[in-house]
């Protein structure tokens, strides 16, 4: 069975010395910078209470949600029994290992932070976060492919490939598959979404789409991407990224649902009362 070679892309973009800045942390500013910008336009477009000054600060808070909820999301959810052993390299991102899942635990915590600070509707800032998070995703899982990591189950089909680390067999590039999936596809889905005003007049509803559209793709990438080595298959079959969706599905449907009830002439994302 033949497959084609991975490609030779060192995982270190640039290096100057002892310093080296990796295509990983490039992809993770990269989709920051862009959802930051993207949401810079929604808000000027609508009118949800948001400036761009507050953008700017919102743009802090999602960081360090992305960065600490990724992280201990990883460290609770993937590989506890290691880490209760290892405390002390619980804060070394730079050698892998983040979650999505976690990550977004985090930056939900951050926008509700960031909501109650500003005297804007949490749901609001939901939706404006949910809008540009498949940028970042995208960004991400691009770069899992060039680290040659997260990569997919053996396959006959013409496009597999011989990852370095992932044995003589051809593997499906699911890490091509999510970013194209939980990226571009789910970007262009909210896209069309966000440029309707009546959405906004729904708050969380971006948000409730983001939940389940993520929860869907993820969960169909997963047919095709090796479980991690550590864990393997779970219940029923399932994968860990699975069995993290389906609460994302659930809370997706829920939010939706409220959305669609309320009334459509609700106007401005500023918090009543």
């Amino acid at each position: 069975m033949t497959g084609l070679p991975f490609p030779d892309i060192d995982p270190v973009a640039i290096a100057i010395g002892p310093i080296a800045i990796r295509w990983y942390a490039l992809a993770y500013i990269a989709g920051l910078l862009l959802g930051w910008r993207y949401v810079v336009a929604l808000a000027r477009r609508h009118p949800l209470g948001l400036d761009e000054r507050a953008i700017d600060d919102l743009l802090v808070w999602v960081t360090f949600g992305v960065i600490l909820g990724g992280r201990f999301g990883y460290v609770l959810f993937y590989r506890p029994d290691y880490y209760v052993d290892h405390l002390l390299e619980i804060p070394m991102v730079w050698k892998g290992g983040m979650s999505f899942h976690g990550g977004l635990l985090g930056v939900a915590v951050s926008m509700y932070l960031f909501a109650r600070a500003k005297g804007v509707a949490p749901l609001t800032v939901g939706d404006l976060v949910a809008a540009a998070a498949p940028i970042g995703l995208f960004f991400g899982r691009i770069a899992n492919f060039i680290n040659g990591e997260l990569w997919g189950r053996p396959t006959d089909l013409p496009w597999g490939i011989i990852f370095p680390m992932g044995g003589p067999e051809p593997r499906h590039p699911s890490q091509i598959y999510e970013a194209l999936l939980e990226g571009a596809l789910l970007f262009a889905v909210l896209w069309v979404i966000a440029r309707k005003p009546s959405t906004w007049a729904r708050p969380g509803l971006l948000a409730g789409i983001f939940l389940i559209g993520y929860a869907i793709t993820r969960s169909i990438a997963e047919l095709f991407r090796m479980p991690d080595a550590f864990l393997g298959f779970l219940a029923a079959g399932l994968t860990m990224g699975q069995l993290l969706s389906l609460p994302m599905f659930l809370i997706g449907v829920y939010l939706v649902l409220q959305a669609r009830g309320r009334d459509t002439g609700a106007g401005t994302g500023r918090r009543a009362g």
